[in-house]
């Protein structure tokens, strides 16, 4: 975000967790991510790593151990819910462990992704339904159950 015109992570950057998500997935990720080629400078990250099965957290550090002999200059993050900073992955790369402060305005933010999201030739497509067309919505209430 350190310009308007840097686009947003491709599908290859990004892996989103959940406890069905297998151990050759977050393999074929870390290899992406620390196996040296020459696709330029990008940032990977592993979404909610906290929601990784016992037996996935442990084959996803034991991958990472061996591979990261091989590349030192891997950009990885890994983000987790600070409630289960007590899970398996968090606590084994806990060394590694950096506090984030935005360093953008929040304005700035929402700037930033609203020049990515919103279509360009509003058609008959769902971001007729957001704000100012975008593509992706987000929709949330203080009050469960209220019709979202």
């Amino acid at each position: 975000m350190n310009s308007p015109e840097q686009p947003l992570p491709t599908f290859d950057e990004v892996l989103l967790c959940t406890p069905q998500t297998s151990a050759e997935q977050v393999g074929l990720f870390l290899r992406r991510c620390l196996i040296p080629c020459h696709g330029g400078e990008k940032i990977y990250t592993m979404l909610y790593a906290d929601e990784l099965s016992y037996d996935v957290s442990c084959r996803a550090e034991e991958l990472f151990q061996h591979l990261q002999r091989y590349n030192n200059s891997y950009r990885l993050i890994i983000l987790c819910n600070c409630e289960r900073d007590n899970s398996y992955l968090p606590s084994a790369f806990s060394h590694y462990k950096v506090h984030m402060t935005p360093q953008r305005s929040r304005a700035e933010i929402q700037q930033y992704l609203q020049r990515h999201f919103r279509v360009a030739q509003p058609s008959n497509s769902a971001a007729s339904v957001f704000k100012e067309h975008m593509c992706v919505g987000m929709v949330s209430s203080k009050r469960a159950g209220m019709g979202k």
